[in-house]
């Protein structure tokens, strides 16, 4: 019988060979499985099939695991490496597993035992051939003939993946549990399920009939309502075609065979774009999926690359692509019907005054969610033009709550995700466009002229942040969420909105990815001259990765390998980088062209929060030369929470101190200042290091000195008044000193501002300015900010006030 199987396995390799490429998830099992290689592994799946046999052990021997058809060989005995769980798909099968699979797993446990240094591990491991979950109203199919087995191997071999589940160890089965048999009888139901949590996860729920759901959501009390409010403007009839039509307009309309050759498409596109594509964590989201989870995922807007990207990467990671909302804009011909294929449905930019839509659009997105699909949006709302994370915009999340609390059967949990480029193709056109060019409406000729620009871009990074399960921060939060409402909107929800969100953007960029090219960047760009020394440059390339290692911004962002040298030739190396290399007598000349400063600035933006509390310590001890350890703390206190607000920082007020501390002592560390006794000085030979540090936050405290300078001159002056004039006065200084963020100026970021100014009791409950507060945080942001950028922006606000005397003397005459 031995040689029959041997015989039949040689005989299944050669077509398996040809036709078959699997792909591996996780794609290094070892490490992200934590497996222990020292211990016997046995390998556990799901139904018999030498076919899936075969696969496996290819991909064991190429990932460095231990062949499967090879024997475990413990106390002097030879055990198999690999059981099936069942017989496989037969018309008869017992709904346990077989007889001599939950022997062997018995065998196996009896072993521990006699041995207390032995701990086998139970790798569950399943072979998907193709993805496709099928339609609501197809059967199953329940015979795989030997002709249909070898059918799948023609048309799905492109689209095989060879999933690797967390071991069990059977060392802590018997600890907890014992030995015996029904604890072997356990492990082979308990396998059983897994594998069926598996299956779905990897599949999802089947694919809709799209008319009958239309139907369903059309036939619903509140859309009848609102097409009934509606018709009260025409006709009963009109009301129902126009309801009718933005379902159509909304709808997603996933095909499979779409997404196989999505697939494809996209493999090529990534390998001619980009280097590589970095994933961490995705771990956290496969848990997610086993565990049964409704998942949304969220993602910053870097790019329209960002969803294409994130549905293959997940499809790549043994998940189903979400279906996404995406902007009305991207609905041209012939881009709109393959999204749609791809799962996007789309959303108009504004729903106000139209109720009809509304409705539909809310009873849409919550009927995804009951059956079970997983959503992604972009909480932004647009794609940020200037890198950093834009205000979010709530309407979807509240949809999310409001879709939770009708009841879903899932948890719903939201999974943030960063995402980061080493080049956006779009980052040219943002240029213009905070230059003052209108946007560039999207349809089939910009696609053509963005192809066009295909070339190597560096490497992509796609970090997914930790995930916030909604229905347990609501019930901790909001406990009163489960109670019934007359009300659409309940009392509590906009609170647990404003907070899930403002978290969720937290998450991101706790997730960031720190890249060469956003190292290089940030250092040149701290250069007044925008030039450095090669030394010099890797110098600070150096302090900044040694910094981010010994005192990490978060546990879950991620820094570059390489060395501070290979960065910087990798980034010189890149096409239209803006990163030139000059020589002169002494060296050579890092230095990045004028014209691309504002380009680079895109890509310091999107990691500039994890400098700017090592920016603020190394600012206030250059501009003091020597200060105690104290002050530091105090000063750094009273600046956090305008950089919270404004960047997203994850850090309680309670952590700063630690987290300051943990800064001072990595400077001192590396020579940047001197700690004598707690007093924090300058040290001469690195202050250049230090002044390159400190720049970080530069232009930031400007723009608060700017704010709470005009605050102090009227006291009594409206926010919206506020904002601009700080605008303008911001926008003169960045004129006469070259100062090249697109942001500097932005005045929603000084309405973030003047909002923190409120919540930090700068006004009292009559919104009376308290002036000594003010008072104090400018003599602070005075100190920090250099004598002739001062001068610059008085002269810069006498100038808005003489404008302003000059246009109310115009408006009293006329």
């Amino acid at each position: 019988m031995s040689g029959l199987l041997n015989f039949y396995r040689s005989f299944l390799n050669l077509p398996l060979s040809l036709l078959v490429k699997s792909r591996a998830i996780p794609t290094h099992p070892v490490s992200e499985l934590e497996l222990n290689l020292e211990q016997p592994i046995v390998y556990v799946l799901p139904y018999t099939s030498q076919t899936d046999l075969l696969i496996l052990q290819k991909n064991c021997l190429a990932l460095n695991l231990p062949d499967p058809l090879q024997e475990n060989v413990i106390a002097g005995q030879s055990l198999p490496r690999y059981v099936f769980l069942d017989e496989g798909r037969r018309f008869f099968k017992s709904k346990g597993a077989k007889i001599e699979t939950e022997s062997l797993f018995y065998h196996y446990l009896d072993l521990h035992r006699e041995n207390a240094d032995l701990d086998v591990q139970l790798l569950p491991v399943s072979v998907l051939w193709g993805r496709a979950p099928g339609k609501e109203d197809a059967r199953h199919l329940q015979v795989l003939t030997s002709f249909q087995r070898f059918m799948s191997m023609v048309w799905f071999g492109r689209d095989n993946f060879v999933r690797f589940s967390p071991a069990v160890s059977l060392r802590y089965m018997v600890t907890e549990y014992g030995a015996d048999e029904k604890i072997a009888q356990k492990i082979a139901r308990v396998a059983k399920m897994h594998f069926a949590k598996l299956r779905y996860s990897a599949m999802g729920p089947r694919l809709p009939n799209r008319e009958a759901m239309f139907n369903k959501i059309l036939n619903s009390e509140v859309i009848q309502a609102a097409i009934a409010e509606e018709a009260k403007k025409s006709s009963l009839e009109k009301a129902r075609k126009e309801a009718e039509k933005i379902i159509h307009e909304i709808a997603a309309d996933v095909k499979h065979d779409s997404l196989r050759v999505a697939d494809r498409v996209l493999s090529w596109l990534w390998n001619k774009l980009y280097q590589g594509i970095n994933v961490q964590n995705a771990d956290r989201v496969r848990k997610l999926a086993l565990e049964g989870h409704e998942i949304v995922y969220v993602p910053c807007h870097r790019s329209h690359m960002d969803y294409l990207l994130l549905s293959y990467l997940l499809y790549h990671q043994g998940l189903v692509p979400p279906h996404i909302a995406a902007g009305i804009n991207l609905n041209f011909w012939p881009a709109g019907p393959i999204f749609r294929s791809w799962g996007a449905f789309f959303i108009r930019r504004t729903f106000k005054g139209n109720r009809l839509y509304s409705t539909i659009f809310r009873e849409y997105l919550a009927e995804l969610f009951y059956r079970g699909y997983s959503v992604e949006y972009f909480i932004e709302g647009g794609r940020s033009r200037t890198g950093r994370l834009l205000e979010p915009k709530t309407g979807m999340m509240s949809m999310t709550l409001q879709a939770l609390q009708r009841g879903l059967n899932r948890p719903l949990s939201i999974v943030p995700v960063y995402i980061g480029y080493e080049h956006v193709l779009e980052v040219d056109t943002y240029a213009k466009e905070l230059r003052g060019a209108a946007k560039e409406k999207e349809n089939a000729g910009l696609v053509l002229r963005v192809l066009k620009k295909l070339k190597n871009l560096g490497q992509g990074y796609v970090n997914f942040g930790e995930p916030i399960q909604v229905n347990n921060y609501l019930n901790q939060h909001f406990p009163e969420w489960k109670e019934p409402v007359e009300d659409n909107r309940p009392k509590w929800l906009n609170e647990a909105v404003d907070n899930i969100a403002n978290q969720v953007m937290v998450n991101i960029n706790k997730a960031a990815a720190v890249n060469a090219k956003n190292l290089v960047g940030s250092a040149l760009l701290a250069s007044r001259q925008r030039a450095l020394s090669r030394e010099q440059l890797i110098e600070q390339i150096e302090s900044y990765v040694q910094l981010f290692s010994n005192v990490p911004y978060s546990k879950d962002m991620t820094l570059p390998t390489e060395c501070a040298e290979e960065m910087l030739n990798h980034v010189i190396q890149l096409p239209r980088s803006g990163v030139v290399v000059e020589k002169d007598n002494f060296g050579e000349l890092i230095r990045l062209e004028r014209e691309s400063a504002v380009l680079m600035t895109y890509y310091r933006n999107n990691v500039q929060h994890l400098f700017v509390l090592p920016s603020l310590v190394a600012s206030v001890v250059l501009h003091h030369e020597a200060i105690s350890k104290d002050l530091v703390i105090q000063s750094v206190n009273r600046i956090y929470p305008f950089l919270q607000a404004e960047l997203f920082l994850h850090f309680k007020p309670e952590e700063v101190v630690r987290q300051v501390e943990e800064i001072i002592s990595e400077f001192t560390r590396q020579s940047v200042i001197k700690n004598e006794s707690d007093m924090l000085m300058i040290n001469r030979p690195h202050i250049r290091t230090l002044q390159l540090h400190s720049a970080g936050i530069r232009e930031i405290l400007q723009r608060y000195y700017i704010s709470l300078s005009v605050l102090l001159e009227q006291p009594s002056i409206s926010r919206g008044a506020l904002e601009k004039e700080s605008s303008s006065v911001a926008q003169r200084l960045s004129v006469l000193h070259g100062i090249n963020a697109p942001e500097f100026f932005d005045k929603a970021i000084f309405s973030t501002f003047t909002n923190s100014l409120k919540e930090q009791g700068y006004f009292d409950t009559e919104d009376n300015l308290v002036i000594r507060k003010v008072q104090e945080t400018e003599a602070l942001l005075r100190s920090l900010i250099s004598i002739e950028i001062q001068q610059t922006i008085q002269g810069a606000m006498a100038k808005v006030d003489v404008e302003k005397i000059e246009s109310e003397k115009v408006k009293k005459e006329s």
